[in-house]
């Protein structure tokens, strides 16, 4: 078999470590070679993929539709696009299915990844972990204005019970809360075997005190969580997002946390985080406003998208990835 060629845009120490040992775990050195970019693929960049077999990018990268729409006449080389992720929402991959390239993804990984990282940042912003850490950095040991509330007995509102949202379910029915549900379908038998109960979206708003999203990103959620929705949620709940940015009106959530109706919220994505995150702007002035301002407040903590990376989590992305890539080939 002969040997071809990946090229690998936008990635980071982690990607390199764990596609090579998941290249090396399924026997695949003679069969795959991999090249590793740190820089992302754009109009700029695509040239670099001339005479590869293949690439594997980001699912950001994929949302430029002038790229996906260029790649088969740049790079006609390239037969197969890998993606990083477990969907493609807002790419174009389409575009390029069109031309004759084929594409993979990741199946799924580590539900439990997201369901965890979601319950680590309630438990922070409750407890305001964030704030007490930097205070004992500098040596200050106050305990003014870091009172939390138990989480035991609250109600928890999940919305989306796919993969994730069922972890998220099992962990908070174990902190001892009542969890209320709302999914376009419903699994009745799973909340029956697992103590909850599906209700409207307006009656999980009004009665929860910690809602946390687990729902795809499609047309019927994008601002799912919007100023109607915000006026409707129970004062003094707590937000959490580690789904997709965009199922919430970042600017609305300015204006509601401003206005004092939340406790706080919690956010591992955000509706324009493709010029952030997963890069270094520590030295530069941020131009979004909006992402600015939740970052400075005191009751929010944002993360970068780091809701999936875990060991686990990396290791069976590389390993989808790299046995679709064999297979592909041979």
């Amino acid at each position: 078999m002969t040997q071809r060629k990946i090229l690998f845009f936008d990635s980071k120490s982690y990607d390199e470590k764990t596609f090579k040992d998941a290249l090396k775990a399924l026997n695949g050195q003679d069969k795959l070679h991999f090249t590793f970019l740190e820089s992302r693929l754009k109009e700029e960049t695509i040239s670099e993929a001339q005479g590869y077999d293949g690439i594997c990018i980001v699912n950001s990268d994929a949302r430029n539709s002038n790229v996906m729409d260029k790649i088969h006449e740049i790079c006609q080389s390239v037969k197969i696009i890998a993606l990083r992720s477990a969907g493609h929402s807002g790419s174009s991959v389409e575009i390029v299915k069109k031309h004759g390239l084929h594409v993979c993804q990741v199946p799924t990984y580590s539900p439990h990844a997201v369901a965890e990282h979601s319950v680590a940042l309630l438990l922070s912003l409750n407890r305001n972990m964030h704030r007490a850490y930097f205070r004992t950095k500098l040596h200050n040991f106050s305990l003014d204005g870091l009172v939390g509330v138990d989480v035991f007995g609250k109600t928890v509102g999940i919305i989306g019970t796919g993969g994730v949202g069922m972890c998220a379910v099992k962990i908070f029915r174990g902190f001892g809360c009542k969890v209320l549900a709302f999914d376009i379908k419903p699994d009745e038998n799973f909340a029956k075997q697992n103590g909850f109960e599906y209700v409207s979206m307006d009656d999980l708003l009004r009665q929860s005190d910690i809602v946390s999203l687990y729902a795809p990103l499609n047309e019927s959620t994008f601002h799912l969580i919007n100023k109607e929705a915000l006026d409707k949620i129970k004062p003094g709940a707590m937000l959490i997002n580690t789904s997709r940015g965009p199922l919430v009106d970042s600017k609305a959530l300015v204006e509601c946390l401003k206005a004092g109706k939340l406790r706080g919220a919690a956010l591992d994505v955000y509706e324009n985080e493709e010029k952030y995150f997963f890069n270094d702007f520590s030295q530069q002035v941020m131009d979004d406003d909006t992402l600015a301002c939740l970052i400075s407040m005191p009751n929010t903590i944002v993360t970068s998208h780091q809701a999936f990376l875990t060991e686990e989590a990396l290791k069976t992305i590389a390993e989808s990835i790299v046995k679709s890539l064999l297979d592909f080939f041979k």
